[in-house]
């Protein structure tokens, strides 16, 4: 069961919406790569507002996320694209349903 999960609340700016989710169906490539990224969700929340959940087995796993392309895509991408910074919340998993 994964122990540990990210989410980050992400809103566009107005007329930036269909590139934000551009960049976040652009970054599944990245995280299916991540040998320590569990599961990775990108999803709109309500229109302009969007998220990504993903989940780890381990901090190490976590952290490498954080420094991994995806997030240094979505910081560089931060002024373009969104009307504040992406709020990113680091999360404990106290219960989880697999398949």
């Amino acid at each position: 069961m994964p122990k540990l999960a990210l989410y980050a609340h992400l809103e566009a700016k107005a007329g930036k919406e269909a590139e934000v989710e551009a960049f976040l169906k652009s970054a599944l490539p990245l995280a299916q790569k991540e040998p320590g990224t569990i599961t990775w969700y990108a999803f709109s929340e309500s229109p302009g507002h969007y998220g990504i959940f993903d989940t780890f087995d381990d901090e190490a796993g976590r952290q490498a996320h954080l420094d991994g392309p995806i997030a240094k895509a979505l910081m560089a991408k931060a002024e373009e694209l969104f009307s504040k910074p992406p709020q990113i919340h680091k999360i404990g998993l106290l219960a989880t349903k697999l398949k």
